[in-house]
């Protein structure tokens, strides 16, 4: 069984938002991502989506892309991106996945999953700024990415599993390298012993903004689809 990676689908099947203002390598995105999933993931396998999966408003208009996501092979986790506005309680997604018979989907959120030798786990994060409101919710966020990895850590009783982590938003910047600072993300994903962290939200020009590879003793890969040329990483 393995695992593999892709974010930033930006679903709109019920939506008029066409990810081609992104560039010409958006047309058509949703059945180039479809072909190599079927090429490449089997029932058995997990695909994890770290965030921006539909650009729908409302979990009631999401039916068509979680359709889409529900008939492809393999598990499916999916966590919280800064896009998807229709992402609501765990208890409500979850009863909107049952009563729509969505049986391969499941969601990270304050939450940790299991497969094989790994424990899943991750949080959406937000942008290193210095505005108030933006520090507001970068706090939120490092405590919830401590809230799962607490449960990532009762999953691995006995140490034996590798937890890795995902993010929506870079848990780390060209600004932290160049100062040699840790982001409070990487201080507390050490502290867990993370050793891979993967991460989307950037799209085409700020990709190569990306920081990528080992830093700090983690490994970090960005995942966002155009990055990834709309294929899925194997990890």
């Amino acid at each position: 069984m393995s695992i593999y990676a892709i974010g930033d689908l930006h679903l709109s099947f019920h939506e008029d938002k066409p990810m081609s203002i992104f560039g010409e390598n958006w047309e058509g995105h949703e059945e180039k991502i479809k072909k190599d999933w079927i090429k490449k993931v089997k029932d058995e396998d997990l695909v994890v989506l770290p965030g921006d999966f539909s650009w729908s408003t409302y979990l009631k208009d999401t039916y068509e892309d979680f359709s889409y996501l529900n008939d492809l092979p393999g598990k499916k986790l999916l966590l919280k991106g800064n896009h998807d506005y229709w992402w609501t309680t765990l208890k409500s997604m979850r009863e909107f996945l049952q009563e729509n018979n969505f049986k391969t989907i499941d969601f990270i959120h304050n939450t940790a999953y299991e497969f094989e030798n790994y424990i899943i786990t991750g949080t959406r994060g937000w942008g290193q700024n210095e505005e108030e409101e933006d520090k507001k919710l970068l706090k939120r966020e490092i405590i919830r990415l401590e809230i799962s990895l607490e449960e990532a850590k009762k999953l691995n009783k006995h140490q034996e599993k590798e937890i890795i982590v995902f993010l929506h938003y870079p848990p780390i910047i060209n600004s932290n390298i160049v100062n040699n600072e840790m982001s409070e993300f990487i201080k507390i994903m050490k502290r867990y012993d993370v050793k891979k962290c993967y991460y989307g939200h950037l799209h085409s020009t700020s990709i190569k903004e990306a920081v990528e590879g080992e830093h700090y003793g983690i490994d970090f890969k960005l995942v966002s689809a155009d990055r990834l040329d709309f294929k899925l990483l194997k990890i």
